[in-house]
């Protein structure tokens, strides 16, 4: 059986770093209460002044030290799959403007996946099927956020804005050429779009004419919002409940696991679902006290982290997962 392999992994943070101290000149918060409820104590952001770049500029870096990890050329890439809910434009999609940025050969395949915090899953459960099935080679799957012009540094927007932070992840994905047992075990993904109000950004829509008016940017219903109760509460079922889906699948359990490496939400969430799992502190990566939530970005730029940290290791048990917006959530096991 063909598996499918991680070729290579790299990530790409803006230089400048935004701490909680740096956002109490902005709205009422301290960093206690954003340490107690979030985890998080600095994050990057786009210096929109100096260097202002997209998702796509952050992805693209991401991609190029992903590709150099692997030793693969850009010529070598037949599939590009990118993963945002920050694209740079309405239209088109990031992934093109990825390819253009990398120069990636004309005529090769772009596909842009819209599943928020939970598409890097997504976009991997795809790659995975097209290695399997032959139909590419060499995919390139990235995932990047520019957060930070997206949110409202303000009292109102606070919840949400103390949590997100910018940057890019990616990785090269290939066939592993020996029947070795590495690569890709499983990934599963599902989705509720019953509580799409709980976790959203409602405006700009094409459901409505014009798509955003002067009234809706005056009640900032272009800043995304989130009822952190409801979302804590399914993140910490649908998380464990999925590694368990994917464990279950290949016959391992929890304790087999070299490593876990969650979407990095909330510290709260990642502690709670450690709990439910019963991992032991070495099995679980965090990094949300350094960059916060970076969405799409998340798991890749965490598992770049934890191989180049030397915690993933050839041979190791390796799970991913995630909750976001739609609601989605997913998981995916891994042999390294």
């Amino acid at each position: 059986m063909v598996r499918t392999m991680f070729l290579g992994t790299g990530h790409y943070v803006p230089e400048k770093v935004v701490t909680n101290e740096d956002l109490t000149k902005l709205m009422d918060t301290s960093d206690e209460w954003i340490q107690q409820r979030t985890g998080v104590k600095t994050r990057h952001h786009i210096d929109w002044q100096n260097e202002p770049m997209g998702a796509s500029e952050l992805g693209a870096r991401a991609g190029k030290k992903a590709l150099e990890d692997a030793k693969v050329s850009k010529d070598e890439i037949d599939c590009i799959i990118y993963a945002t809910l920050s694209p740079d434009k309405a239209f088109p999609g990031d992934g093109v403007l990825v390819q253009a940025k990398l120069d990636i050969p004309a005529g090769v395949p772009a596909y842009d996946v819209r599943n928020q915090c939970s598409g890097f899953l997504y976009g991997l459960q795809m790659a995975d099927a097209f290695i399997r099935t032959g139909t590419y080679k060499r995919i390139l799957l990235i995932g990047a956020e520019a957060q930070s012009s997206g949110l409202e540094f303000a009292d109102r927007g606070r919840d949400v804005a103390v949590i997100f932070g910018d940057g890019g992840a990616a990785a090269v994905l290939g066939p592993n050429p020996r029947d070795d047992g590495r690569g890709i075990l499983s990934v599963k993904v599902h989705a509720d779009g019953r509580y799409v109000s709980e976790l959203e950004c409602p405006f700009p829509s094409s459901a409505v004419s014009p798509r955003i008016s002067v009234a809706d940017l005056e009640a900032g219903r272009q800043y995304p919002v989130m009822n952190g109760k409801h979302v804590f509460k399914h993140a910490v079922t649908r998380m464990p409940e999925v590694v368990n889906e994917v464990l279950a699948e290949q016959g391992v359990k929890s304790t087999d696991l070299k490593l876990v490496i969650p979407h990095q939400a909330n510290q709260r969430i990642t502690e709670m679902v450690q709990r439910k799992l019963e991992l032991t502190d070495a099995q679980l990566f965090s990094n949300i006290a350094e960059f916060g939530n970076t969405t799409a970005a998340s798991i890749p730029l965490a598992l770049d982290q934890a191989v180049h940290q030397g915690r993933v290791q050839a041979g190791d048990l390796v799970c991913l997962t995630a909750f976001g917006a739609g609601f989605t959530w997913g998981a995916a096991l891994i042999r390294w």
